[in-house]
């Protein structure tokens, strides 16, 4: 197994290459997300059984409802990001006919094959520094800010979730000249 930074490894195997990107592995980050989870939880844990438990005005029961949706909108984000720093992992597996990629947490997570015949303008994507799509792509709450993208088919496929600038430009090297020997071989 080799490595690109410290997050990136790969395997070339017979005729196929595969790389997995793991996030980064910040403690603080882990322990005020995980906090910040089980606090919202007990929160809603707290409201719910307030409603069932409590007399309220239907006017006040409204006013729960809502706020209990937007409680289990934010509970579900925070908690797959929270997940996502724990648990989650990128594949990538470059073969003779496909690029697979695979966004998974453990093992949860669906592989999606793209031809390498269709693939087009592979490149790095990375924002500028002190922009505003920087700050918020690399705030802990976010799981996207995926730096590698490519066209398929009329879309854009990007992957590589927030990989730096070096990381990005060495992945995007070898995942090229991977790409570009399995199509010499098909050839």
């Amino acid at each position: 197994m080799k490595w690109i930074g410290n997050r990136i490894s790969y395997l070339d195997e017979q005729g196929k290459t595969t790389f997995i990107i793991t996030p980064e592995q910040v403690g603080v980050i882990k322990a005020l997300m995980g906090a910040w989870f089980f606090m919202w939880f007990a929160i809603g844990v707290t409201i719910s059984w307030s409603y069932f438990t409590f007399t309220f005005s239907q006017q006040e029961k409204i006013i729960l409802a809502i706020f209990m949706v937007f409680w289990l909108y934010y509970f579900i984000r925070v908690g797959r990001t929270f997940l996502w720093i724990l648990y989650g992992r990128e594949y990538i597996k470059v073969d003779k006919i496909s690029l697979t990629l695979k966004t998974s947490i453990r093992t949860y997570g669906k592989a999606k094959e793209y031809y390498l015949e269709n693939i087009k303008k592979v490149r790095v994507s990375v924002p500028k520094e002190k922009s505003f799509q920087a700050a918020w792509e690399n705030s802990p709450w976010i799981r996207g800010g995926e730096r590698i993208e490519f066209d398929y088919l009329g879309k854009t496929i990007r992957f590589g979730r927030k990989l730096n600038q070096q990381d990005s430009k060495l992945l995007f090297q070898v995942l090229t000249k991977r790409i570009e020997d399995q199509l010499k071989k098909k050839n």
